[in-house]
């Protein structure tokens, strides 16, 4: 008898920040943001990585990483970004003519999981993207990770967020 197991759902919501974008004195970092809701309800936290002198595209493509590589089993994941880059390259309308490390680095983060990429429009009043482009965007300027910051921003985030 074959046993079907559901794989947990969680959405992530991901960003990046390359400010001073193409340039040797650019500062970049990604963010995602975690979500599962599971007997306890509402579970969210928030994963930064800062990356030094990347571009934007490069943090992108990190956020969605880092998202992904923060799961600890393999789940059913919606990652959504404002990113037309990721997305349209992740779902195989775009080829990959840069950055190959970073997609393979991708591909791996995604392999475990069932994956599904939605773009979503940034700067758009999505609180969700919002928090995680102020979490790219202040981990990119203090060059590094601000728990308190990060605290922060989830407290402000309403507590029901679009399926």
């Amino acid at each position: 008898m074959k046993v079907m197991t559901t794989l947990p759902e969680v959405r992530i919501v991901c960003d990046g920040s390359s400010l001073g974008n193409g340039r040797d004195t650019a500062s970049a970092a990604a963010a995602a943001l975690l979500e599962h809701r599971g007997q306890k309800g509402l579970t969210r936290k928030f994963v930064v990585e800062y990356l030094g002198p990347a571009t934007n595209q490069q943090a992108e493509i990190v956020a969605a990483c880092i998202g992904l590589e923060a799961l600890r089993q393999p789940c059913r994941a919606a990652v959504v970004t404002d990113s037309r880059y990721v997305v349209e390259t992740m779902n195989g309308r775009f080829r990959r003519r840069a950055n190959h490390a970073l997609w393979e680095r991708l591909d791996r983060a995604a392999a475990a999981h069932e994956v599904t990429w939605q773009w979503t429009q940034g700067h758009a009043g999505h609180p969700e993207q919002e928090a995680c482009d102020q979490a790219a965007r202040h981990t990119a300027e203090h060059r590094g990770r601000d728990d308190a910051f990060l605290n922060r921003l989830l407290t402000s985030l309403p507590s029901a967020s679009p399926a």
